[in-house]
C-alpha cells in the first residue's frame, strides 16, 4: 500500500535531509543549545547524523530566563543527545555591562570560547549554533563572533528559514516547535543602560507576571530611569490597559523595583530595540 506524501510534507523531509547530510561531514560537534527552536532542530539533526559523537550545550547566567535551562535539559532528553552546562562570565566583561550595540558580540565571544575550549578537550568537535536564513537580514553582532569561532550555521548553510526551522521541529514531535522567540534577558535592556543581574531579575520577573495572566509573546524592555516599556501583541493591548488590570500590572511592576511602567501601543515587536541604533547597512 503506498503512502500519499504532500508537498508540504515532501519539502520537511528534504529539509531534514539536507541539514541531517551537513552535519555528518563532520566527525563530531557540539550544538549551542538554548531552549528555542532553531537550536532544538540543530541538536536534534546532530543527533541523528553524529549519535554519540554529538553534545549540547547550554550556557547558563544571569541573562538566562526562568524555566529556560530546564526546558533545554528536557529538549536534550527527549532527543537523546548528551548535555552540558557552562556557566558563563559575560558579566565580567566591562564591555558587555556598558551595553553598546556589540553586546550580543561579547556575549557570543564568550560562549563560543568556552565551547571551543570545551570542544578541544573533547577532540576537537565543530561548533554549531541555530542561526537560520531569517537572521541573516537582522542586525546580530553575535554573527560576527561566530564567523570569528569558525562556528557553522547548519539551517542558514542549508537555506532553511524560520518556517522551514518549525515545519521540521513540528514534523519531528519537538514541544516547542511553537515556542515564542525568546532571546536573553540582556536584549531587553536599552542600549547604553548598564546590564546588571538586579535589572535582568526584573525583567524576567515581569514577563513572567504578564504570561501567567495568558499574554504571551510579550517584552519588558528596561529604558533610563527604572522605566518599564511593556510589548504584547496588538490584541492584548487593551486588555492589560483596562483599569483594574492596569493598577494590578503598575503595583506589582513597582514592587519589583520599575519607577514607571508604560505601555508600547506599537505592539510587541521583536528587536525592536534596534531602532534607538544607527546601523550602517552600506
Amino acid at each position: 500500500m503506498s503512502i500519499e506524501v504532500t508537498n508540504n510534507e515532501q519539502r520537511t523531509l528534504e529539509m531534514i535531509e539536507s541539514v541531517v547530510s551537513f552535519i555528518s561531514q563532520f566527525d563530531s560537534c557540539a550544538v549551542a543549545m538554548s531552549a528555542g527552536v532553531d537550536s532544538a532542530v540543530v541538536a536534534k539533526a546532530a543527533f541523528l547524523a553524529l549519535d554519540s559523537n554529538a553534545i549540547a550545550v547550554t550556557a547558563q547566567s544571569p541573562s538566562l530566563a526562568a524555566g529556560e535551562l530546564e526546558q533545554a535539559q528536557q529538549l536534550a532528553e527527549l532527543i537523546g543527545i548528551e548535555h552540558q552546562i557552562l556557566q558563563t562570565s559575560e558579566f565580567s566583561n566591562p564591555s558587555y555591562i556598558r551595553n553598546q550595540g556589540d553586546r550580543c558580540y561579547h556575549c557570543k565571544s564568550e560562549l563560543y570560547g568556552q565551547m571551543d575550549a570545551l570542544a578541544k578537550s573533547l577532540q576537537g568537535q565543530t561548533l554549531l549554533n541555530g542561526t537560520n536564513t531569517d537572521d541573516l537580514g537582522d542586525y546580530r553582532p553575535g554573527l560576527q563572533a561566530a564567523s570569528e569561532s569558525n562556528v557553522r550555521s547548519p539551517l542558514a548553510e542549508c537555506e532553511i528559514n524560520k518556517t522551514g526551522v518549525r515545519a521540521v521541529a513540528r514534523y519531528w514531535q519537538l514541544p516547542i516547535w511553537d515556542k515564542p522567540a525568546s532571546p536573553c534577558l540582556s536584549s531587553r535592556v536599552a542600549y547604553g543602560e548598564e546590564v546588571t543581574p538586579e535589572r535582568l531579575q526584573m525583567i524576567d520577573q515581569a514577563e513572567q507576571y504578564l504570561r501567567s495572566q495568558g499574554i504571551n509573546p510579550v517584552r519588558v524592555r528596561y529604558h533610563r530611569g527604572d522605566l518599564a516599556r511593556i510589548e504584547v501583541p496588538q490584541q492584548y493591548i487593551e486588555r492589560i490597559a483596562d483599569m483594574q488590570t492596569r493598577k494590578s500590572l503598575e503595583k506589582y511592576l513597582r514592587g519589583l523595583g520599575f519607577q514607571f511602567v508604560t505601555i508600547d501601543l506599537g505592539g510587541f515587536k521583536s528587536g525592536s530595540l534596534n531602532q534607538l541604533l544607527q546601523i550602517d547597512t552600506s
